[in-house]
């Protein structure tokens, strides 16, 4: 449309082609790769996250509660995202074998999975969507989360109320065409168009006509976002938030360490006090 695209957008496509040019450099098309010979401005660092996105622990809660009313089969997807910190991805291909639910307290989640939904075009057997590896992981690697008391409710209120897939898919695709309930065995992970539009009716049903035409958890992932600042602002270590979340510390430094919204008027008041003990 003429506008400049995005740093993340020049540095994805620039990539691809490169290595388009790599291969075709190996397998003796091309003497070398014509970009190496192209100089360009050094993209600036990774952005970090607008605090805006980021919902505070009432504006969340608020909001899955109003999930729940809407379609409670879905509960338990946005609970697993904002208190486990699973990317949507990861929630979609959750199974009950892969979570530890005690009866009280924590429990823990093993990730090993995502499904994607790249295109037929970007798939191996030319579906629309396919099970692919953790992001930034190897084939056949984990990744174990806590799961919040909270959350270990839910996700067994989840597993008792409601059919599950055959391999023990916890959030499937109950609805077909012409909006007809499906009947077992449920084959199909949730689409991520139920998820959105779901989502986007309890953030208007759940946040103030201000806060709904703002930024402020627009997207199912800024849940991600809320869970991550928040195990910052409790104090978790970095290093342990960046396993648990499947990053680098850097990346999470840079990204993830932005204030809940409404967390300044307390450090302001922990300020305040100190200050208030010298006077």
């Amino acid at each position: 449309d003429g506008r400049r695209a995005s740093s993340s957008t020049i540095a994805k496509r620039r990539s691809a082609l490169h290595n388009c040019f790599a291969y075709a450099v190996e397998r003796k098309h091309i003497r070398s790769n014509p970009l190496d010979e192209i100089q360009r401005k050094r993209l600036p660092p990774v952005p970090a996250l607008d605090r805006r996105r980021v919902a505070n622990p009432v504006q969340a809660r608020a909001m899955l509660e109003s999930v729940r009313d809407l379609d409670p089969t879905l509960h338990g997807f946005f609970a697993a995202i904002y208190y486990a910190g699973l990317r949507p991805a990861e929630a979609v291909n959750l199974r009950l074998t892969d979570c530890v639910l005690p009866d009280e307290g924590w429990g823990e989640i093993l990730l090993c999975s995502s499904y994607q939904r790249p295109g037929r075009s970007w798939t191996d057997d030319g579906g629309p969507s396919e099970e692919r590896q953790l992001k930034h992981r190897a084939k056949q690697d984990t990744r174990r989360v806590p799961a919040h008391p909270n959350l270990v409710r839910i996700l067994r209120s989840h597993a008792e109320e409601f059919q599950l897939g055959p391999d023990g898919c916890l959030f499937v695709s109950r609805v077909g065409r012409g909006a007809l309930t499906k009947q077992p065995p449920l084959v199909d992970p949730v689409s991520m168009r139920t998820v959105y539009r779901i989502w986007q009716r309890a953030r208007e049903s759940a946040l103030t006509d201000h806060e709904f035409e703002t930024s402020l958890a627009r997207r199912p992932y800024d849940l991600r976002h809320a869970c991550l600042s928040t195990w910052l602002n409790a104090g978790v270590a970095p290093t342990q938030v960046a396993e648990w979340a499947g990053h680098s510390v850097p990346v999470l430094l840079t990204v993830y360490a932005k204030c809940l919204d409404g967390q300044e008027a307390k450090t302001m008041q922990q300020i305040e006090s100190v200050l208030e003990d010298h006077d």
